[in-house]
């Protein structure tokens, strides 16, 4: 019996079809795109709204390949460098001390009755609604940026390592310190490397939410960044700098996202997630 291709709650689509299928959402996404802009830039040539790729190539050579002016570097990969800088630290941060908190804080009885219902309070605040008060607090210098992604990711990772750790056999635990493990080897030489793939992940999908916090703060007060650069160019309507700008961020997205998902397949080929 021969399987469907595409409909159907047993369809098997061959190996040709899937890249056809995960591809056609992008072609007729562009081509839109594409009819769109020809026809409004054909009734208003200075419209704004859609540019042309021809338009949007021109601005991405200006701000990536020429040196500016004033500042003689180059536009975008100075906002490149200074916008993953901020997030490679505030990530990185919650990286650390999530890890520690977390693993700490389900091994320990005493430290997780102490630190989980603040570390809970704390990922309920929504980090955008306090950014004035870590402007005020911090200034509006680095460390203010990298405090709203530290804040705004922490919580997460804490509590997902809190969970995870919490959900190890028991049994495991105690084996290993009846064989002689003090608390400290059951911590770092039996926990921390079946957490570690775990962190991976975790740290993965937090990485949407500090692009989010990264452009936020940025666009609210800075002198480079991502961010900084579509928020100063949108009280022009230069949809030719901001849609270059979306889709480079998008594919630093996809990169790290991808690179940390071969890590995973890589190193840890026994982890489940």
């Amino acid at each position: 019996m021969r399987l469907p291709g595409f409909f159907g709650v047993h369809a098997s689509p061959s190996p040709r079809m899937r890249w056809v299928l995960a591809l056609a959402p992008f072609v007729l996404l562009v081509a839109v795109y594409l009819t769109a802009s020809h026809f409004r830039l054909k009734d208003n040539p200075d419209d704004k709204i859609l540019p042309s790729v021809g338009q949007m190539v021109d601005a991405v050579d200006r701000l990536a390949f020429t040196r500016d002016e004033r500042s003689g570097e180059f536009v975008m990969l100075q906002d490149t460098l200074s916008s993953l800088q901020r997030l490679t630290i505030g990530i990185g941060l919650s990286a650390v001390v999530g890890l520690l908190l977390g693993m700490n804080m389900a091994l320990f009885p005493g430290m997780g009755i102490t630190l989980i219902a603040m570390v809970t309070f704390i990922s309920i605040i929504p980090p955008l609604a306090i950014l004035p008060i870590i402007f005020i607090s911090f200034g509006v210098d680095e460390l203010a940026k990298v405090m709203l992604i530290f804040l705004g990711t922490f919580p997460l990772i804490t509590r997902d390592i809190y969970g995870s750790v919490k959900a190890m056999p028991q049994e495991q635990l105690t084996k290993a310190l009846t064989l002689g493990a003090r608390e400290l080897q059951l911590v770092y030489r039996v926990v921390l490397p079946q957490v570690m793939p775990r962190l991976i992940e975790t740290v993965r999908l937090s990485l949407g939410g500090g692009w989010l916090f990264l452009i936020a703060a940025e666009a609210i007060a800075s002198i480079d960044g991502l961010g900084y650069r579509i928020f100063l160019v949108r009280r022009y309507l230069a949809m030719d700098v901001i849609i270059p700008y979306v889709l480079w961020i998008t594919f630093l997205g996809f990169f790290f996202d991808w690179s940390l998902r071969q890590i995973l397949q890589r190193r840890y080929r026994w982890y489940q997630g």
